[in-house]
């Protein structure tokens, strides 16, 4: 058996829909098939999610969700008419987004069940699709199944329960048309994952039915080595393990969000990154352990907004509990740090810069300094992250120096640099003005 999930770009239009269905036909063993809202059709256009969190919030605030209602809609509408089908699906959308727009006494409640209706009335949409052309396919709803998860709007955790419900989905003898991105509190609320959670409803549902493979479906043709906006024409990865996928879309890559995979890695479950345009490319690969065949560094990830505090004060590595006092003033700002290499004397806190937004910078400083009593404290702005990835890396020696040296023929200053403890990612700080620069220079020199 096989979870396949669909992305937003591969459900947007009706044109998209008959790859999406040639896709499920040609093989049996693509029993479950996961979906999210019908996603941008061009470069300037707005995702259905999007637009139903502007109509959820207009009403929130007491304005007509009118405009909003109409162009979700009408995008519905438009892939139906472009597949012939009936009106009635329509009808039945709009119906269901008039209701929830009536229960919005829980604000809460009422804005993720908006946020989630794109999934669920495209799932909707799908399975009558599918058995409009002749498929023996069913919609089932999460709450049915008994996706069951934690009560975190916009960051649910499934429970561990859950599992042992959604194995009974194997006994379903048509095709599952399941909606991505959302599951239901113990209470029987819709709750959210975090944004393009329905990558993690597919690991969700792998695991659950113990599937032989998950089959991720988006718009490349596998997973490149390094992001193609910078580097033209870059490698493709053929296989990668689960460690090196989980750091490389934490430090940037945005084929899968970073905690998509962590159902399929603890079942085991390999994953299959395929492109609906083109679904004869093999795609890559994501396993649990692989042969490193290709050098310490299978990708180059980067990210943008970061900053660093530096603090240095003699003696530091003597003081008992230095770095957890640092730590405890930025949790009373309720700012989580990213990365925390130290020396001897010093230490460097990196963290995402928008966390210092709406806070005195200035205070926070102080009030290290003041209770630390430190010798230096400064404010590094706009770095950038970049992240080699490979489990090579344990196996060679010298990465460090083949990159530090390349970012130095590049004219790239280092602001800080860490190795992971895994020995499976090494980070590079660099100011954001020159990281493109900076990522050109790390691939040449460890693919070209």
């Amino acid at each position: 058996m096989k979870v396949v999930k669909f992305g937003g770009s591969s459900l947007a239009t009706g044109n998209q829909l008959e790859k999406v269905l040639q896709i499920v036909k040609e093989d049996k063993e693509r029993r479950i098939v996961v979906v999210s809202a019908p996603g941008k059709r061009y470069e300037a256009d707005t995702k259905v999610t999007d637009l139903l969190i502007q109509c959820a919030t207009a009403v929130v605030n007491g304005g007509s969700p009118s405009p909003y209602l109409e162009e979700v809609l009408a995008r519905y509408a438009s892939i139906a008419k472009e597949l012939d089908l009936s009106s009635d699906i329509i009808a039945n959308i709009k119906n269901d987004l008039l209701e929830l727009i009536k229960n919005t006494d829980d604000e809460d409640a009422f804005m993720e069940a908006m946020k989630a209706s794109g999934e669920d009335n495209n799932a909707k949409l799908v399975a009558h699709f599918f058995k409009d052309r002749g498929l023996d396919a069913i919609y089932v709803s999460p709450k049915e199944a008994g996706l069951i998860v934690s009560d975190d709007p916009g960051n649910a955790q499934v429970l561990a329960e859950s599992y042992d419900r959604l194995f009974a989905l194997r006994e379903q003898k048509k095709i599952i048309v399941f909606p991505g991105f959302f599951g239901y509190n113990e209470s029987g609320k819709v709750v959210t994952f975090s944004r393009s959670g329905s990558d993690i409803t597919g690991a969700i549902l792998a695991n659950g039915v113990k599937a032989d493979l998950y089959e991720n479906f988006t718009d490349v043709d596998a997973v490149y080595s390094v992001n193609p906006s910078i580097v033209k024409q870059p490698k493709e990865i053929k296989e990668l393990t689960y460690r090196e996928m989980r750091e490389l879309s934490y430090a940037g890559f945005s084929v899968f969000h970073a905690e998509a995979l962590i159902p399929a890695y603890r079942a085991g479950i390999p994953v299959q990154v395929r492109n609906t345009n083109n679904p004869s490319a093999p795609g890559t690969r994501i396993v649990a352990s692989r042969s490193n065949t290709n050098g310490p560094v299978i990708g180059i990830a980067n990210d943008k907004g970061f900053c660093s505090i530096y603090i240095s004060k003699y003696l530091m590595n003597r003081e008992v509990g230095f770095a957890r006092k640092v730590l405890s003033i930025l949790e009373e700002y309720h700012i989580s740090y990213e990365h925390m290499p130290s020396g001897i004397d010093d230490l460097t806190i990196v963290l995402r810069q928008n966390q210092l937004v709406g806070k005195s910078e200035q205070e926070i400083l102080a009030r290290i300094s003041d209770e630390l009593q430190v010798d230096e404290i400064k404010v590094e702005h706009d770095l950038a992250l970049i992240m080699l990835v490979g489990e090579g890396m344990r196996h060679n020696v010298g990465t460090n120096a083949r990159a530090s040296k390349a970012l130095a023929e590049a004219g790239v200053n280092i602001e800080m640099i860490n190795q992971g403890s895994s020995e499976v990612s090494m980070m590079f700080g660099v100011k954001e003005t020159v990281v493109k620069k900076a990522v050109k220079a790390i691939y040449e020199e460890f693919f070209q």
